[in-house]
């Protein structure tokens, strides 16, 4: 009777922590990132009261052991690391892991795996988890190239919202469109064009093209209105700087001429104006032609541009973080990690929904999302607790029914004992 009070008690003990667990799924089903608990039961102990005998020839068969248990005992309470829901929040440093993999954040010291992506900016402009301030790891950008260094260990990843990005001078100009064939000797047609100096600032440069007396030829001249100069010298009539001027052939398809064109000559000068730097631009004339239809010519491309500041951010499946700037464009700022293990289930948890490494999760392989079997990244998201509901309430009724069992067991042999005193009465 005292073996099965005994075994009573290590089952309602058991049952006892199922419950914790339960009550602790339950409790984080909103947690982001929260990986639910599962706990499995072993038998503890057992009493051999008589031990097995083999077969006799020609004899007895044989006969088989007689055990008691000795109850129960918890053999493991275990992570389940599979995939919650996404939720979309619109918050660009939220970050949501779809698949396997690990974020990584660190401390100064030590280094912490979680699957809670709530990131934000801190006034230092790091990544980092607001609750603990620990900073998001990931590659940083190589200045010289502007590309991710992957040779670099991770670091932290700072995002510095409203800093400057310096202007850039054009260095190249394409225009597209067509010059009318029809066009008389003489016959001028004007477009525009629209390139930026070593300073940012934009110049509307005017660009007139003159039928010639020869057939399917051109000229083309470029004026800076910015820039004024005497016309003829000494005569006071100021007007517009000629920055470049040129011929343009079309072969009697309509087609640009590449025989009688010559593309190293057809350059034109930003001038320098508050101390900019002179710069000469590549005008690209490759897409005009010359067919029998009004003409339209138009800037179809230029890579300069004006100073901007970065306004914000997005992450794509990569995790390659892309700064926005007020001036339109985009700029690589950084790369988030992951990391995974042979063993995520062996992972210590530290709480604040935060991993570290045990002997039994094996080291961190750490590398890009969307590589070596990790997951990609869902930025302006986050991720949502794997705990089902439904299952919990299942388990719940479970682990107090085998709590109740256990518990009249106790009290059977508690009732059993008092018969067996009272039999001296």
């Amino acid at each position: 009777m005292l073996r099965s009070m005994f075994a009573g008690v290590s089952g309602s003990r058991a049952h006892q922590v199922w419950m914790d667990v339960i009550g602790d799924n339950i409790a984080n089903i909103n947690t982001p990132g929260y990986k639910a608990g599962r706990v499995t039961f072993h038998e503890l102990l057992v009493q051999t009261i008589r031990g097995g005998g083999a077969p006799v020839k020609d004899g007895r068969g044989g006969i088989n052991p007689m055990q008691v248990g000795l109850g129960t005992s918890l053999r493991s309470i275990d992570t389940w690391h599979t995939q919650g829901n996404i939720q979309v929040t619109e918050v660009p440093s939220d970050l949501a892991i779809d698949g396997i993999g690990f974020f990584l954040l660190s401390d100064g010291l030590k280094t912490y795996f979680t699957r809670d992506g709530s990131f934000q900016i801190g006034a230092d402009g790091v990544l980092a988890s607001p609750a603990t301030g620990y900073r998001v790891q990931g590659k940083a950008v190589d200045p010289a190239t502007g590309q991710i260094d992957s040779t670099q260990p991770p670091a932290d990843i700072k995002i510095l919202i409203g800093q400057v990005m310096e202007a850039a001078a054009t260095r190249n100009a394409i225009l597209r469109g067509n010059l009318d064939s029809q066009a008389e000797a003489g016959d001028t047609f004007s477009g525009l064009l629209q390139v930026y100096d070593s300073l940012g600032l934009l110049h509307k440069l005017p660009i007139t093209f003159t039928k010639t007396a020869t057939e399917l030829t051109w000229e083309w001249k470029i004026v800076d209105p910015l820039v004024l100069e005497e016309d003829p010298p000494g005569s006071g009539n100021w007007v517009p700087k000629e920055v470049g001027s040129g011929t343009l052939v079309f072969t009697p398809n309509g087609k640009y001429d590449y025989d009688n064109n010559d593309p190293a000559a057809q350059t034109f000068t930003i001038p320098s104006i508050n101390g900019s730097a002179e710069q000469t631009v590549r005008l690209d004339l490759e897409s005009l032609t010359q067919y029998a239809e009004p003409s339209s010519v138009s800037m179809s491309f230029q890579d300069g541009f004006q100073a901007g500041t970065l306004e914000t951010f997005a992450v794509d499946a990569d995790g390659v973080i892309t700064g926005i700037y007020s001036n339109g464009q985009y700029r690589t700022l950084a790369q988030v990690v992951l990391a995974n293990f042979s063993n995520p289930g062996g992972l210590l948890r530290m709480g604040g929904g935060m991993y570290q490494v045990s002997p039994n999760s094996g080291a961190p392989i750490i590398g890009e999302p969307m590589k070596d079997g990790k997951g990609k990244i869902i930025g302006g998201a986050i991720e949502m607790s794997n705990v089902d509901l439904a299952k919990q309430f299942t388990d719940m009724i479970i682990s107090q029914r085998g709590f109740q069992a256990n518990s009249r067991v106790i009290t059977t042999a508690d009732e059993m004992l008092q018969d067996l005193l009272s039999l001296k009465r």
